[in-house]
């Protein structure tokens, strides 16, 4: 395959003034007054703009349109700086080059600071970057250690909460592996979600199952039920898992006929007849016509 691969922007970084680039979009109060722009205007006033902003060719007057940096671009303004370092897409459609990024995921937030530390960056310069505190950056650069390499690999692309890791170090390193599939299966990378797993956890899958758990507001009673049901859930849900691609198969197949089979207008008009509760049901199902629909 020749094709070639075309770059959808300049290689090249230019700075431009910032009353020649044209955002898309207003800065409301809400926007700047969060801790995503405290975070960015932080890092911008102590290590400089570190992305550059993505902006469309100049128009006839010399002005660029703001694809993508429109917090960048209010917090470089704030500084008084009167250039920003842009990059000038190819591309006239001005959609948002965020939509085609993945943010970084808390286990790669961890390798990057344990890359930056081992490169002899201080963690006070790190701390101001992503806007928080030195103590908490050291704390992230030791985010696996007692992790299970199993558990890591689920989590490594997903936006999971930091106190989640202290909740699976309490648990031996199969019972952190279940408990990553769990939360991955369910889509929840809560600390709370984790929290509920070891209350949930038996006595022996436990990193010292000498030591009798306790969390706060469950008494051992209630740990002791939760055990049972999230096990007898965990039965059900595998159970489910295993059939869910043929079911779905199924119904997509059975949805198709009966779709057919009611636009038969002398069969329609039977049923709405003699049976209007089954053209009803019938009529439900052809409306859950597609995998998207069903999944």
């Amino acid at each position: 395959m020749n094709d070639i691969i075309r770059i959808s922007f300049e290689q090249k970084v230019i700075d431009l003034p910032v009353e020649r680039l044209l955002p898309l979009r207003p800065m409301t109060a809400r926007i700047t007054g969060s801790k995503k722009y405290a975070r960015i205007a932080t890092s911008i006033k102590e290590m400089g703009v570190i992305e550059p902003l993505a902006v469309t060719k100049a128009d006839t007057s010399d002005r660029h349109m703001l694809l993508d940096g429109h917090l960048r671009l209010h917090a470089i303004m704030g500084g008084g700086k009167t250039t920003a370092p842009c990059i000038i897409a190819d591309d006239d459609e001005a959609f948002t080059y965020n939509k085609r990024v993945n943010r970084l995921a808390t286990v790669q937030e961890h390798y990057m600071i344990q890359r930056a530390l081992d490169r002899g960056v201080p963690a006070k310069m790190i701390a101001v970057a992503l806007g928080i505190d030195a103590k908490a950056v050291q704390r992230r650069s030791k985010l696996l250690d007692g992790i299970a390499p199993e558990a890591v690999d689920i989590f490594r692309d997903r936006p999971v909460n930091p106190q989640v890791f202290d909740t699976l170090r309490k648990m031996k390193p199969e019972r952190q592996f279940a408990t990553a599939e769990l939360m991955a299966s369910m889509n929840n990378f809560t600390a709370t979600y984790a929290k509920a797993i070891l209350a949930a956890t038996r006595q022996e899958e436990l990193a010292k199952p000498e030591r009798p758990k306790s969390l706060k507001g469950v008494t051992p009673e209630q740990m002791a039920r939760m055990e049972r049901e999230l096990e007898s859930l965990n039965k059900d849900f595998r159970a489910v898992e295993a059939t869910f691609g043929d079911d779905v198969l199924h119904l997509v197949l059975a949805s198709r006929y009966v779709e057919r089979l009611i636009a038969n207008g002398s069969i329609a008009t039977y049923l709405e007849q003699k049976h209007p509760e089954i053209v009803a049901e019938f009529r439900n199902i052809v409306a859950v016509s597609t995998l998207d629909a069903v999944a």
